[in-house]
C-alpha cells in the first residue's frame, strides 16, 4: 500500500498602512474569479519561508522583506482538490504596486476585504493574522 501524504502549502498574508488587504483573482479552479490570500504549493527543497517569498513575488510581483509566523492550518477539507496543510505568514513587503503574475488573474490591495468571502480558508487566516497584529 502506498502512502499518500498532504501537500505542503503557504500563504501570505500582506497589509498597507491604511490596512487594505493584498488579494489575487484566481485564474484556475477551485475557486476560479475569487479573491484570495497570495500562496501556493512548496517545492521539493524550498522552505516555506522561501516558498511563501516566491509565491507572493510570482503571484503579485512584491518582494517580501519579513516574514511572521501566523499558524497551521491542516484542515482536511480545506481544498477541495485535496488534502493540504498551508503554512501561513504575515508578511511586509518592498513594494506597494502589485502586478498578477503566475496564476493570478489580478493582483491588489483591497479596502473593504471584510465584506469578501475569501477562497479556501483565507478568512479564518486573515482574521488569526490580525490577533497577532492587535498583540502587544
Amino acid at each position: 500500500m502506498r502512502h499518500m501524504s498532504p501537500a505542503l502549502t503557504v500563504d501570505a498574508v500582506v497589509f498597507d498602512a491604511q490596512g487594505a488587504l493584498l488579494l489575487i483573482r484566481r485564474k484556475f479552479p477551485p475557486f476560479k474569479g475569487r479573491y484570495a490570500l497570495p500562496g501556493g504549493f512548496v517545492e521539493v527543497g524550498e522552505t516555506v519561508e522561501t516558498a511563501a517569498a516566491r509565491e507572493l513575488q510570482e503571484e503579485t510581483g512584491l518582494k517580501s522583506k519579513s516574514l511572521r509566523l501566523v499558524g497551521i492550518y491542516s484542515d482536511p477539507k480545506r481544498d477541495p482538490r485535496r488534502h493540504t496543510v498551508s503554512v501561513a505568514f504575515l508578511v511586509q513587503t518592498t513594494g506597494k504596486n502589485p502586478k498578477a503574475g503566475d496564476d493570478a488573474d489580478a493582483a491588489e490591495f483591497v479596502a473593504d476585504w471584510r465584506n469578501k468571502k475569501l477562497a479556501f480558508d483565507h478568512n479564518k487566516i486573515v482574521t488569526d493574522a490580525l490577533k497577532l497584529i492587535e498583540k502587544p
